[in-house]
């Protein structure tokens, strides 16, 4: 379990899945700097490598801002230096052989410092914020590179958030940012910031949680940054694929993972309205 007690005066920024997008990263800590919003106050889901070609310097630039990070399925494997990325993909879709790609590119390219920290990441953070409790996840409370999307049973998001005795879980892996409301609490999804949500925009998406007047209010934002860059970053690594292509597009180059109704929603601009809670 891991250790994380934000100033209760300042927001929360949550991001996911900065996937070794280093110009991402970067504009997501340029804006926590505009909004005044300390590192202690920030938190990732995980999955900090993936698709693109910046590994280490994206590990790097993290542990240098740093912020709480929950140990993701990529964490966890590059760490234990493991044969595949652990992304729960079934064998021989295309996720699955579009992973072994990257995950060779970037098994050799992280620093034995970097895999030693991956490997003192934990596995969940719980912490309180202005009367709630909350924990946040990579996939799911009890098996890390479990996918839990927006159309999954509203059943299976009470379980979990009963077992981990939170009223929140804020929870990362799927990729596209969602959230909803339960009897036994909210499920948070803050989406990822190194690649676009599916969703025909270059943009991705990062989650801001802050106190308005009497009110706790979640809400989700769009981060515009150096796609191009990325792109061109990869490109030279002989990342030249489907991921590379959809920095620009916005559109995944694998459907596998996706429950139908995701599918259904592919290309479709994302509106997320704010969620707002009575301050305890």
């Amino acid at each position: 379990m891991g250790h994380f007690e934000p100033d209760q005066n300042k927001p929360l920024l949550i991001f996911g899945g900065a996937y070794s997008n280093l110009q991402a990263t970067q504009s997501l800590r340029q804006i926590a700097t505009k909004l005044q919003i300390p590192a202690g106050n920030v938190l990732c889901t995980g999955d900090l490598v993936a698709y693109c070609a910046q590994p280490d310097e994206t590990v790097d630039f993290i542990r240098d801002w740093d912020i709480a990070v929950v140990a993701g399925n990529c964490e966890e494997s590059i760490g234990a230096s493991a044969e595949d990325c652990g992304c729960g993909f079934s064998e021989g879709t295309t996720c699955d052989l579009l992973s072994a790609q990257w995950y060779n590119y970037t098994l050799p390219r992280v620093s034995d410092d970097n895999k030693t920290w991956m490997r003192q990441l934990p596995a969940s953070i719980s912490f309180d914020y202005l009367g709630y409790t909350f924990t946040a996840i990579h996939g799911g409370v009890e098996q890390s590179n479990q996918f839990v999307f927006d159309s999954d049973s509203v059943t299976l998001k009470q379980r979990q958030l009963e077992t981990a005795q939170s009223e929140v879980i804020i929870a990362g892996h799927c990729g596209i940012p969602f959230g909803n409301r339960t009897k036994q609490g909210l499920w948070l999804n803050a989406g990822v910031i190194g690649m676009p949500a599916n969703d025909g925009n270059t943009s991705t998406w990062y989650m801001l949680i802050s106190r308005q007047s009497k009110q706790l209010k979640i809400s989700w934002h769009q981060l515009s940054y150096d796609h191009n860059q990325t792109a061109d970053e990869m490109h030279k690594a002989g990342l030249n694929n489907g991921y590379m292509q959809a920095l620009g597009n916005g559109i995944w180059p694998s459907h596998d993972v996706l429950p139908d109704e995701e599918q259904n929603r592919t290309g479709k601009q994302i509106k997320l309205p704010a969620i707002h809670l009575a301050i305890k």
